[in-house]
């Protein structure tokens, strides 16, 4: 899909790694929807990519009604969806007992199930709807939706057993969403990123984060957000790219803990 013109909604998109998406997306000519819960960072982000390219809906993804109505004004205003990158999403550390034996919170479990798996397949939904609406290309596509999933949906660590589970479902439901969006010309892909250079894991000490690019094989450093928005522009571009996930993390499998 040539992303020129296009209209793309990317979900956690005013920081980290959906910030990374908006930025390559933009640099393409795409007209780019923010959805994020920081409204101060969403609208930092509009001003930075400039309000021609750029606006930004402050959204809770695990609510149905309020997606809902968000695509809709999407549609009034913009007048198509072609594109959906979701990367809002949560994380806890937390094991399935502590270590005086009391089981997980199970209302913890339930928050990170409804923002991370639930709110990904709430805006993909919504999207697919929006995108079946569209005139086919010249390659009879009609729209692409790239979810991020994570290395923890294969080699989820102690204390992770939400956000795997969580990240495990968004691979488990690339393949069957990708099957039942053939018929109306939409793709379906996921990403699935390693250790990344998020501002959340450059905070952490620096000892911790050589300890984390040690265990790395090959580049030997943390991936780049702008890694994750070429990868993200790529899925859209190569058409014959449905229904799979991809690793992006230097050949790393990570350990216990």
């Amino acid at each position: 899909m040539d992303l020129n013109k296009k209209v793309a909604v990317v979900t956690g998109g005013a920081s980290g790694l959906g910030r990374a998406a908006t930025q390559e997306l933009v640099n393409r000519g795409a007209n780019v929807v923010i959805v994020d819960m920081n409204a101060e960072a969403g609208a930092a982000a509009v001003d930075e990519l400039g309000a021609a390219n750029a606006r930004f809906i402050a959204l809770d993804v695990s609510s149905g009604p309020d997606v809902e109505a968000a695509f809709e004004k999407i549609l009034a205003d913009l007048g198509r969806v072609d594109i959906c990158v979701n990367c809002a999403g949560i994380g806890i550390a937390a094991k399935t007992i502590d270590r005086e034996g009391n089981p997980h919170s199970l209302d913890l479990y339930r928050k990170v199930i409804e923002v991370n798996l639930i709110g990904t397949f709430n805006i993909s939904r919504c999207a697919a709807a929006a995108m079946a609406r569209n005139e086919p290309d010249e390659k009879t596509e009609r729209g692409v939706i790239i979810n991020t999933a994570s290395i923890a949906a294969f080699d989820g660590q102690m204390g992770q057993v939400a956000y795997s589970a969580t990240k495990g479902g968004i691979v488990g439901m690339t393949l069957p969403m990708a099957r039942d969006l053939a018929g109306s010309g939409i793709r379906v892909n996921t990403i699935a990123p390693g250790v990344m250079a998020t501002p959340l894991l450059l905070s952490a000490p620096q000892q911790v984060q050589d300890g984390i690019v040690s265990g790395i094989p090959f580049p030997k450093r943390l991936g780049e957000p702008s890694e994750f928005g070429q990868l993200v522009v790529h899925m859209v571009e190569n058409s014959y790219l449905n229904g799979e996930t991809v690793r992006l993390d230097g050949a790393v499998r990570m350990q216990p803990r």
